[in-house]
């Protein structure tokens, strides 16, 4: 179905975050539709105003049917994001990025919604042995509750998909790169951040572990690739999303970052060995005709002039655990003091 812009309607959750916030763009830019979900944790203003643009706050573990009004497509971005998170808000990371997944997916075909893409993770591979680049049929080994929540939504929203339902679910590469949305949680843009703002590069020991990573712009254009693709080469399948250039031992990214952050560097080894170390195969989604065109030296180049411009910097919002904790010391605060529905102004 086409929206009163014209363009397929796309109804993006999470779309206030760090991804979504590249991709509602790079959505509207194509000439879709779009209706953006999220609680916006992290403020709306992180999306463009645009006349194909539908903003709506909602909660996707009690979002009601009538969203998917007229959506043609569906990508599920909402999810609580990163091991620390998933931890530390362990049954909320089940319930937002499991359970409600598979709400939203089992809505949307029955609201004759036609694709659902799922945005899982590569974190799912966990620990691999060193001499296995993992690929799709490779099984999963998940070591954090955000990865097992990825996977159990895999396991359970693929089977959905039938003649008149395409479910697709790709496992993105560790993310990087500028967004409105920006996160400085994420291995390069942290490190990168570190290093300009200390002239020290923290790195968990011991610098052999494997990441694939995939920048930010590129994993949202894998997703609009797949909203293209024939149905018939994507159906029920999973799809590493990255590149194998993008395979980086920790090491080999905080010489990058030294080489290109305008200061002096100084690597500054922290913690005990890091047991996730897994290298990622792309082969299949390359073999449909995409490819990532940006490496980790983009990622830090453009993290670098922004942060010389004064466009980033570092904040709770840039760090997703500390806005999850300051929001929750805001709520406690406020319930203490609200009165008759209000501060100082009161109903």
């Amino acid at each position: 179905m086409r929206s009163k812009e014209g363009g397929e309607l796309v109804l993006v959750t999470g779309a206030g975050g760090y991804i979504g916030a590249v991709l509602v763009p790079q959505l509207l830019d194509a000439g879709y539709a779009v209706r953006a979900v999220d609680r916006f944790f992290f403020g709306v203003d992180v999306l463009p105003r645009h006349p194909a643009l539908e903003v709506r706050r909602e909660d996707t573990r009690r979002m009601p049917a009538a969203l998917m009004a007229g959506v043609r497509h569906v990508i599920d971005l909402a999810a609580l994001s990163n091991d620390p998170s998933g931890e530390t808000f362990h049954e909320a990371t089940w319930a937002i990025n499991h359970q409600a997944r598979l709400r939203t997916a089992r809505l949307a075909r029955e609201a004759g919604a036609v694709r659902y893409i799922l945005p899982s993770s590569c974190s799912v591979y966990g620990a691999q042995p060193t001499d296995i680049v993992a690929d799709e049929d490779t099984t999963p080994n998940p070591l954090t509750t955000y990865a097992r929540a990825n996977l159990a939504a895999e396991r359970d929203i693929l089977p959905l998909a039938d003649t008149d339902f395409t479910v697709v679910a790709i496992r993105q590469a560790t993310v990087y790169g500028v967004s409105p949305r920006m996160r400085f949680d994420l291995a390069i843009n942290g490190m990168t951040l570190g290093a300009w703002e200390t002239g020290k590069l923290p790195l968990m020991r011991d610098g052999s572990q494997w990441r694939p990573m995939v920048h930010v712009a590129d994993t949202c254009a894998a997703m609009r690739f797949l909203l293209a693709a024939a149905a018939d080469r994507i159906a029920g399948q999973v799809f590493n999303v990255g590149s194998a250039r993008n395979n980086y031992r920790i090491a080999a990214l905080g010489e990058i970052v030294a080489d290109l952050v305008p200061r002096p560097v100084e690597i500054d080894w922290y913690g005990d060995p890091d047991a996730r170390s897994y290298r990622v195969g792309f082969d299949r989604i390359e073999a449909l005709g995409w490819r990532a065109e940006r490496g980790a030296e983009d990622g830090v180049r453009e993290i670098v002039a922004a942060l010389e411009a004064g466009e980033l910097r570092r904040s709770s919002t840039t760090i997703t655990l500390d806005r999850y904790r300051e929001l929750i010391e805001w709520h406690r605060v406020i319930k203490d003091v609200e009165l008759y529905g209000g501060i100082l102004d009161i109903r």
